[in-house]
This record gives structure tokens, sequence and C-alpha cells, in this order.
């Protein structure tokens, strides 16, 4: 024999092997008995993630989706408070060129600055829900 009937006797040998499969999958699926066993099985498999759960429960550990979910969940809340360090970074950068901008009275330039936000909240409070009345949040001295 030569080598290219061998390849053709192994090709043809591979293509009856995966017809042979086929014609016994096809079989086996449209076998009741065999889709009821695998429909059961997969119904015990289903139990008995719960009945696990259910005991992990019982004994206070977190399940697999437990853990999966806190760690989302502390993702986000991370990625929550690195927003919050940069805006809080920047409102320190304009507070020091504020303080600068001021030179020997740092309040006074800090206390302007405040009104003239507090100003601009306000018309923007106004611009949004102009029916609002907002509430003071500034303590009487």
């Amino acid at each position: 024999m030569t080598r290219q009937s061998d390849s053709t006797f192994v090709d043809r040998l591979s293509h009856q092997g995966e017809e042979a499969l086929g014609k016994i999958a096809e079989g086996l699926i449209a076998n009741p008995i065999v889709t009821g066993a695998l429909s059961r099985a997969f119904g015990a498999r289903e139990k008995a993630v719960q009945a696990q759960e259910a005991a992990m429960g019982a004994l206070n550990l977190p399940s697999a989706a437990d853990v999966e979910r806190i760690t989302r969940r502390l993702r986000s809340v991370s990625q929550r408070l690195e927003g919050i360090e940069d805006v809080l970074d920047r409102i320190e950068e304009r507070a020091g060129e504020v303080r600068q901008q001021a030179g020997d009275s740092p309040s006074t330039a800090l206390d302007a600055k405040l009104d003239e936000l507090a100003r601009e909240v306000a018309a923007l409070r106004k611009a949004v829900a102009p029916s609002a009345k907002p509430k003071s949040r500034r303590k009487s001295a």
C-alpha cells in the first residue's frame, strides 16, 4: 500500500466513524427513556445545588455566587470611591489656587469663592426645579 491509499483509508474510516456516532446520538436523543433520564438528572443536579446552598447558608458560609456578587459590588464601590477621591483632589487644587490668589487673607477669598459657588448652585437649582425652595444648610451664628 502507498501512503496516499493509507490516508484515504484513514479518511474513509474516520468519516464512517463520524456517521456512526451521529446516528447513535440521534437515536439516543429520539429515545424518550434517555431524554427522560437526562431531564431527571439535570433536575436532580439543580436540587443538589439548592440543597448545597441551603446547607452552606445554615452554616453561615457564603456560596460561590455570594462571593461573586460581593466581589462585583466591591469593585463598584471601589470605582465610586476612586471617582470621589478624584473630585476631592480637584477641589483641593482649586482651594489652593484660591488661597494663592488671595495672598494674605485666604479666608476672605475663600468665603467670596464659596458665596459665588452658592449663587451658582442656587441659579442651577432654580433653573432645574423652579418651584422647589432650597433649605439653608448654613448654621446661624
